[in-house]
C-alpha cells in the first residue's frame, strides 16, 4: 500500500474548547507516529468555533515537540493571509528545531471569510499574486550557496532550511502551478471532489522536475471513517454529514454526536449538496473500507493518501486510524 498521512482539523466538540481539543490532536499524532502514518498535518482556519488551529505554526510546533519522527505540517498555510517572509521564519524555527520532519503546505484560498480576512489585515486581491509569493517564500528558504550575493533580506531562522513546499489545491489552479514549479502536490478531495480527475491529469501531465523534486508526486485527501462493523462507522459519520449541513447554513459550528437518523437532520436539498462534498468518503468495517481504500488507490493513481476523519468521540477516531492503519501494514 502507498503511504498513509492525516489531515487532522483539530476539532472542537459541542461541550469543549480549544483547550480540550489541542491535547487530544496531540495523542492523535502520538498514536499516528506508534502505528506508521507518513505525515501528521493540520490547516489554517479562522473565526470557526470548530476548528483549533487557526495559529498553525503554533500548533505544528506543539505536535512536533510531542512525538519524535512523524512528519509534521501544514495543509495548509493560506499563503496570501501572510508575508512571505514571516512564514520562512516560522518554518525554518521549525526546521531547525525539528530537523528533517517538517512539511510546509501552501493554499491561496483565504481559509475563511471576507469580514475575517480584512481583520487579518489582508487585501483579498492578495490570492493573484499567489505564485509569486511562493517563488519569494522559496528564495528565503533557499540554500545559502543559491542565494544572490546582494540579498538583503534574509529569513534568520530559515535561509539554507530548503523546508520542503507542497503546493494545496481544490481546482485547476494549484495542479498548474505545481506542475510549473516541480513542486509536489496535494488535492482537498475529501470536501472538493468536483475537479479531482482533471488536476490531477494537468499535474502529471504538465509537471517540469525542480531541485525540490524530479517527477510528480500527488497526495489525495479522502474521508475515511472506520469502525467495528459497518453500522457503527454509518453512524459515527452523521457527525461529519451534520458538519456539511451546517457548514451549508453558514454555521458550521463545533462538532455535534453521532445521531440516529441524519434524514431527519438534513433536508433533500442539503443531502445532496453535502453528499457531492463528501463523494470521496470510505465508511465502513474493517473488510469495507479495504475494499474501497483499494480502489480509490486504483482510481486515482495517488502516491499518497491524506486520511480525514473528524468524529466526535475522540476514541474512535483513534479507532478509526487504527484499522487504517492494519489495513495498510507497514509503510
Amino acid at each position: 500500500m502507498i503511504p498513509i498521512s492525516i489531515l487532522d482539523l483539530v476539532p472542537v466538540i459541542v461541550g469543549e474548547t480549544p483547550r480540550e481539543a489541542l491535547p487530544k490532536s496531540l495523542n492523535l499524532a502520538q498514536h499516528a507516529e506508534a502505528l506508521g502514518y507518513k505525515r501528521f498535518w493540520v490547516a489554517e482556519h479562522h473565526n470557526m468555533t470548530g476548528i483549533a488551529s487557526a495559529a498553525t505554526s503554533v500548533v505544528i510546533g506543539y505536535l512536533a515537540c510531542g512525538t519524535s519522527t512523524i512528519r509534521v505540517g501544514s495543509g495548509g498555510i493560506m499563503l496570501p493571509n501572510h508575508s512571505p517572509l514571516v512564514i520562512a521564519e516560522q518554518f525554518g524555527t521549525l526546521e531547525s528545531l525539528y530537523p528533517d520532519r517538517i512539511d510546509l503546505g501552501l493554499g491561496r484560498a483565504p481559509g475563511t471569510d471576507g469580514r475575517t480576512l480584512r481583520a487579518l489585515r489582508r487585501d483579498p486581491g492578495r490570492a493573484d499574486s499567489f505564485p509569486e509569493d511562493v517563488l519569494e517564500l522559496q528564495s528565503y528558504l533557499a540554500a545559502v550557496e543559491s542565494e544572490q550575493p546582494r540579498a538583503v533580506v534574509r529569513a534568520v531562522p530559515g535561509r539554507g532550511t530548503e523546508v520542503p513546499i507542497w503546493i494545496l489545491g481544490s481546482s485547476t489552479f494549484g495542479a498548474e502551478l505545481a506542475a510549473a514549479f516541480g513542486l509536489p502536490y496535494a488535492f482537498a478531495s475529501h470536501f472538493a471532489p468536483d475537479a479531482l480527475f482533471d488536476a490531477l491529469e494537468i499535474y502529471r501531465n504538465e509537471f517540469k522536475p525542480s531541485k525540490q523534486l524530479g517527477r510528480p508526486y500527488a497526495m489525495v485527501g479522502v474521508n475515511v471513517i472506520a469502525a467495528d462493523t459497518d453500522e457503527e462507522a454509518r453512524r459515527l459519520f452523521t457527525t461529519v454529514q451534520q458538519s456539511f449541513t451546517n457548514l451549508l447554513r453558514g454555521s458550521p459550528g463545533k462538532l455535534q454526536p453521532p445521531i440516529d437518523d441524519i434524514e431527519q437532520y438534513w433536508t433533500p436539498p442539503e443531502k445532496q449538496h453535502a453528499s457531492r462534498m463528501l463523494k470521496y468518503s470510505i465508511v465502513g468495517s474493517s473488510e469495507t473500507v479495504r475494499r474501497d481504500l483499494e480502489s480509490f488507490v486504483a482510481l486515482t493513481k495517488a502516491d499518497e493518501l491524506m486520511v480525514v476523519c473528524s468524529l466526535h468521540d475522540h476514541a474512535a477516531r483513534i479507532r478509526s486510524y487504527e484499522i487504517v492503519a492494519e489495513i495498510t501494514g507497514p509503510r
